[in-house]
Protein backbone atom coordinates (compact mmCIF):
# COMPACT_ATOMS: atom_id res chain seq x y z
CA UNK A 1 0.00 0.00 0.00
CA UNK A 2 1.15 3.45 -0.82
CA UNK A 3 1.85 5.91 2.00
CA UNK A 4 1.28 9.37 0.96
CA UNK A 5 3.88 12.20 1.53
CA UNK A 6 1.65 14.52 3.12
CA UNK A 7 -0.74 14.42 6.04
CA UNK A 8 -4.28 15.17 6.04
CA UNK A 9 -6.06 17.46 8.83
CA UNK A 10 -7.92 14.49 10.08
CA UNK A 11 -5.44 11.74 9.54
CA UNK A 12 -4.74 8.87 12.46
CA UNK A 13 -1.47 7.23 13.67
CA UNK A 14 -2.25 4.57 15.93
CA UNK A 15 0.17 3.04 18.05
CA UNK A 16 -0.39 -0.52 18.37
CA UNK A 17 -3.20 -1.06 16.09
CA UNK A 18 -4.68 -4.46 18.20
CA UNK A 19 -8.08 -5.40 19.67
CA UNK A 20 -8.57 -1.76 20.92
CA UNK A 21 -6.36 0.35 18.03
CA UNK A 22 -8.78 -1.18 15.32
CA UNK A 23 -11.85 -0.59 17.00
CA UNK A 24 -10.35 3.14 16.89
CA UNK A 25 -9.79 3.34 13.50
CA UNK A 26 -13.46 1.87 12.39
CA UNK A 27 -15.10 4.58 14.53
CA UNK A 28 -12.67 7.23 13.18
CA UNK A 29 -13.50 6.43 9.57
CA UNK A 30 -17.23 6.32 10.42
CA UNK A 31 -16.61 9.86 11.41
CA UNK A 32 -13.97 11.51 9.18
CA UNK A 33 -14.32 9.25 5.92
CA UNK A 34 -12.02 10.80 4.04
CA UNK A 35 -9.06 10.69 6.00
CA UNK A 36 -5.87 8.35 6.41
CA UNK A 37 -5.60 6.15 9.26
CA UNK A 38 -1.91 4.58 9.70
CA UNK A 39 -0.83 1.79 12.19
CA UNK A 40 2.71 1.16 13.66
CA UNK A 41 3.68 -2.57 14.99
CA UNK A 42 6.75 -3.72 16.14
CA UNK A 43 6.60 -6.73 13.50
CA UNK A 44 4.99 -7.43 9.96
CA UNK A 45 2.63 -10.46 11.32
CA UNK A 46 -0.40 -8.44 10.75
CA UNK A 47 -0.18 -5.84 8.25
CA UNK A 48 -1.64 -7.90 5.66
CA UNK A 49 -4.85 -7.58 8.12
CA UNK A 50 -4.61 -3.96 8.60
CA UNK A 51 -4.12 -3.18 4.90
CA UNK A 52 -7.58 -5.07 4.08
CA UNK A 53 -9.11 -2.74 6.89
CA UNK A 54 -7.37 -0.05 5.44
CA UNK A 55 -4.81 0.82 7.59
CA UNK A 56 -1.35 1.81 6.05
CA UNK A 57 0.78 0.02 8.27
CA UNK A 58 4.40 0.34 9.00
CA UNK A 59 6.81 -0.84 11.66
CA UNK A 60 8.12 0.74 14.74
CA UNK A 61 11.45 2.36 14.05
CA UNK A 62 11.26 3.20 10.03
CA UNK A 63 12.36 6.37 9.45
CA UNK A 64 9.33 9.08 8.20
CA UNK A 65 9.43 12.26 7.81
CA UNK A 66 5.65 12.19 8.34
CA UNK A 67 3.54 14.14 11.30
CA UNK A 68 0.50 13.29 12.49
CA UNK A 69 -2.17 15.98 13.91
CA UNK A 70 -3.99 12.58 15.50
CA UNK A 71 -2.02 9.93 17.88
CA UNK A 72 -2.81 7.39 19.72
CA UNK A 73 -1.18 4.88 21.67
CA UNK A 74 -2.36 1.60 22.34
CA UNK A 75 0.65 -0.62 22.71
CA UNK A 76 1.08 -2.52 25.72
CA UNK A 77 4.17 -2.22 27.68
CA UNK A 78 4.62 -6.32 27.62
CA UNK A 79 6.42 -6.10 23.87
CA UNK A 80 9.28 -3.78 24.88
CA UNK A 81 12.48 -3.39 26.97
CA UNK A 82 11.81 0.75 26.89
CA UNK A 83 8.12 1.38 26.98
CA UNK A 84 8.70 5.41 28.14
CA UNK A 85 10.70 5.16 25.08
CA UNK A 86 8.13 3.87 22.74
CA UNK A 87 6.00 6.61 24.12
CA UNK A 88 8.48 9.34 23.29
CA UNK A 89 8.69 8.72 20.06
CA UNK A 90 5.26 8.30 19.48
CA UNK A 91 4.72 11.70 20.95
CA UNK A 92 8.08 12.85 18.04
CA UNK A 93 5.66 11.78 15.20
CA UNK A 94 2.52 14.18 16.49
CA UNK A 95 2.24 17.69 14.84
CA UNK A 96 1.60 19.26 18.33
CA UNK A 97 -2.19 19.82 16.50
CA UNK A 98 -5.27 17.75 17.40
CA UNK A 99 -4.28 15.11 20.07
CA UNK A 100 -2.24 12.81 21.32
CA UNK A 101 -3.51 10.20 23.62
CA UNK A 102 -1.95 7.28 25.48
CA UNK A 103 -4.21 4.65 26.84
CA UNK A 104 -2.89 3.77 30.24
CA UNK A 105 -4.38 1.23 32.67
CA UNK A 106 -6.18 2.11 36.19
CA UNK A 107 -3.73 0.49 37.94
CA UNK A 108 -1.34 3.54 38.95
CA UNK A 109 -4.38 4.47 41.38
CA UNK A 110 -3.34 3.82 44.88
CA UNK A 111 -6.09 1.92 45.96
CA UNK A 112 -5.85 -1.88 46.92
CA UNK A 113 -8.31 -2.17 49.89
CA UNK A 114 -11.68 -2.41 47.67
CA UNK A 115 -12.03 0.98 48.29
CA UNK A 116 -13.49 4.01 46.41
CA UNK A 117 -11.43 5.63 43.89
CA UNK A 118 -12.05 7.89 41.49
CA UNK A 119 -9.66 10.41 38.98
CA UNK A 120 -8.39 12.25 42.02
CA UNK A 121 -6.81 9.23 44.00
CA UNK A 122 -3.38 9.29 44.57
CA UNK A 123 -0.94 7.65 41.86
CA UNK A 124 1.55 4.48 43.17
CA UNK A 125 4.47 6.35 44.59
CA UNK A 126 7.31 5.41 41.94
CA UNK A 127 9.35 2.61 43.33
CA UNK A 128 7.13 0.37 44.93
CA UNK A 129 5.71 -1.61 42.29
CA UNK A 130 7.38 -2.01 38.45
CA UNK A 131 4.52 -2.22 36.45
CA UNK A 132 2.81 0.84 37.69
CA UNK A 133 6.04 2.80 37.63
CA UNK A 134 6.88 1.55 33.71
CA UNK A 135 3.07 2.95 33.11
CA UNK A 136 3.86 6.25 35.17
CA UNK A 137 7.12 7.17 33.79
CA UNK A 138 5.21 6.53 30.15
CA UNK A 139 2.41 8.59 31.33
CA UNK A 140 4.78 11.73 32.32
CA UNK A 141 6.28 11.65 28.70
CA UNK A 142 2.70 11.88 27.22
CA UNK A 143 1.81 15.04 29.47
CA UNK A 144 5.19 16.56 29.34
CA UNK A 145 4.48 16.93 25.67
CA UNK A 146 0.90 17.73 26.28
CA UNK A 147 -0.93 14.94 25.30
CA UNK A 148 -3.69 13.55 27.58
CA UNK A 149 -3.64 9.80 29.19
CA UNK A 150 -6.86 7.65 29.30
CA UNK A 151 -6.23 5.29 32.79
CA UNK A 152 -9.04 2.39 31.57
CA UNK A 153 -9.92 -0.15 33.72
CA UNK A 154 -10.12 -3.98 32.64
CA UNK A 155 -11.37 -4.54 28.89
CA UNK A 156 -13.63 -7.13 27.76
CA UNK A 157 -15.44 -8.01 24.37
CA UNK A 158 -17.48 -10.48 23.01
CA UNK A 159 -17.23 -14.02 24.08
CA UNK A 160 -16.92 -14.98 19.96
CA UNK A 161 -13.24 -13.35 20.45
CA UNK A 162 -12.52 -14.69 23.81
CA UNK A 163 -10.97 -11.36 25.21
CA UNK A 164 -11.62 -10.77 28.92
CA UNK A 165 -10.82 -12.39 32.43
CA UNK A 166 -13.74 -14.32 32.53
CA UNK A 167 -12.44 -16.19 29.62
CA UNK A 168 -9.34 -16.86 31.18
CA UNK A 169 -10.87 -18.28 34.40
CA UNK A 170 -13.50 -20.09 32.02
CA UNK A 171 -10.19 -22.28 30.69
CA UNK A 172 -8.76 -22.90 33.89
CA UNK A 173 -11.32 -24.12 35.47
CA UNK A 174 -10.57 -22.87 39.20
CA UNK A 175 -8.18 -19.73 40.05
CA UNK A 176 -5.77 -19.62 43.22
CA UNK A 177 -6.89 -16.18 43.72
CA UNK A 178 -9.21 -14.40 46.00
CA UNK A 179 -13.43 -14.37 44.99
CA UNK A 180 -13.93 -11.25 46.84
CA UNK A 181 -11.25 -8.70 44.44
CA UNK A 182 -13.30 -6.07 43.38
CA UNK A 183 -13.19 -5.88 39.18
CA UNK A 184 -13.71 -2.71 37.10
CA UNK A 185 -14.66 -3.41 33.67
CA UNK A 186 -15.17 -1.30 30.37
CA UNK A 187 -15.94 -2.80 26.38
CA UNK A 188 -13.71 -2.32 24.53
CA UNK A 189 -15.88 -0.53 22.03
CA UNK A 190 -16.66 1.97 24.59
CA UNK A 191 -12.89 2.26 25.33
CA UNK A 192 -12.55 3.24 21.55
CA UNK A 193 -15.50 5.60 21.76
CA UNK A 194 -14.16 7.43 24.98
CA UNK A 195 -10.77 7.65 23.02
CA UNK A 196 -12.19 9.10 20.19
CA UNK A 197 -14.53 11.87 22.75
CA UNK A 198 -11.16 13.09 23.97
CA UNK A 199 -9.54 13.03 20.80
CA UNK A 200 -12.02 14.95 19.27
CA UNK A 201 -11.61 17.29 22.12
CA UNK A 202 -8.06 18.44 21.79
CA UNK A 203 -7.70 18.82 25.03
CA UNK A 204 -3.85 19.14 27.02
CA UNK A 205 -1.87 17.71 29.41
CA UNK A 206 -5.19 15.95 31.27
CA UNK A 207 -5.55 12.53 32.36
CA UNK A 208 -9.31 10.83 32.35
CA UNK A 209 -10.75 7.40 33.57
CA UNK A 210 -12.27 5.17 32.29
CA UNK A 211 -14.81 2.03 33.36
CA UNK A 212 -18.62 1.10 33.27
CA UNK A 213 -19.06 2.66 36.99
CA UNK A 214 -20.35 -0.92 38.00
CA UNK A 215 -17.11 -2.21 40.33
CA UNK A 216 -17.77 -6.64 40.77
CA UNK A 217 -16.04 -8.86 42.40
CA UNK A 218 -14.58 -11.74 40.72
CA UNK A 219 -16.78 -13.93 41.88
CA UNK A 220 -19.97 -11.12 40.47
CA UNK A 221 -18.64 -12.05 37.24
CA UNK A 222 -18.24 -15.52 37.16
CA UNK A 223 -21.49 -15.58 38.14
CA UNK A 224 -22.98 -13.46 35.63
CA UNK A 225 -21.09 -15.69 32.97
CA UNK A 226 -22.89 -18.56 34.38
CA UNK A 227 -26.22 -16.97 34.64
CA UNK A 228 -25.79 -16.28 31.06
CA UNK A 229 -25.92 -19.43 29.88
CA UNK A 230 -23.82 -18.50 26.84
CA UNK A 231 -20.45 -20.24 27.78
CA UNK A 232 -20.46 -24.63 27.83
CA UNK A 233 -17.90 -24.44 30.06
CA UNK A 234 -18.40 -24.15 33.89
CA UNK A 235 -16.26 -22.51 36.67
CA UNK A 236 -15.07 -24.64 39.33
CA UNK A 237 -14.26 -21.32 42.12
CA UNK A 238 -11.50 -19.32 43.52
CA UNK A 239 -9.58 -20.88 46.36
CA UNK A 240 -7.33 -17.55 47.38
CA UNK A 241 -7.97 -16.23 50.69
CA UNK A 242 -4.72 -13.46 51.00
CA UNK A 243 -4.18 -12.08 47.72
CA UNK A 244 -4.11 -8.26 47.66
CA UNK A 245 -7.89 -6.70 47.20
CA UNK A 246 -8.60 -4.18 44.28
CA UNK A 247 -10.70 -1.16 43.88
CA UNK A 248 -13.90 0.44 43.34
CA UNK A 249 -13.68 3.01 39.75
CA UNK A 250 -15.91 5.79 39.28
CA UNK A 251 -15.19 8.18 36.13
CA UNK A 252 -18.17 10.39 37.20
CA UNK A 253 -16.40 13.30 36.45
CA UNK A 254 -14.39 12.10 32.89
CA UNK A 255 -18.04 11.67 31.71
CA UNK A 256 -19.57 15.03 33.19
CA UNK A 257 -16.54 17.01 31.36
CA UNK A 258 -16.54 14.72 28.06
CA UNK A 259 -20.09 14.41 27.79
CA UNK A 260 -19.12 10.82 27.39
CA UNK A 261 -21.49 7.15 28.18
CA UNK A 262 -20.72 3.93 27.45
CA UNK A 263 -23.01 1.99 25.39
CA UNK A 264 -22.45 -1.20 27.89
CA UNK A 265 -23.91 0.09 31.01
CA UNK A 266 -22.33 -2.75 33.19
CA UNK A 267 -21.16 -6.35 32.04
CA UNK A 268 -23.99 -7.96 33.28
CA UNK A 269 -26.20 -5.36 30.36
CA UNK A 270 -23.57 -7.07 28.06
CA UNK A 271 -24.19 -10.35 28.28
CA UNK A 272 -27.99 -9.90 29.05
CA UNK A 273 -28.48 -10.85 32.48
CA UNK A 274 -30.48 -8.32 35.09
CA UNK A 275 -27.99 -6.46 37.60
Amino acid sequence: MEVSTTVGQNDLLIVGPGVLGRLVAEKWREEHPDSHIYGQTVTTDHHDELIKMGIKPSLTGTETSLRFPYVIFCAPPSRTPDYPGDVRQAALSWNGEGSFLFTSSSAPYDCNNNGDCDEDTPDVPIGRSSRTDVLLKAEKVVLEFGGCVVRLAGLYISFQQNRGAHIYWLEKGTSEIRPDHILNLIHYEDAASLSITILKKQLRGRIFLGCDNHPVSRQDVMDIVEKSGKFSKKFQGFTGTSDPLGKKLNNSRTREELGWEPKYKSFAHFLGVSD
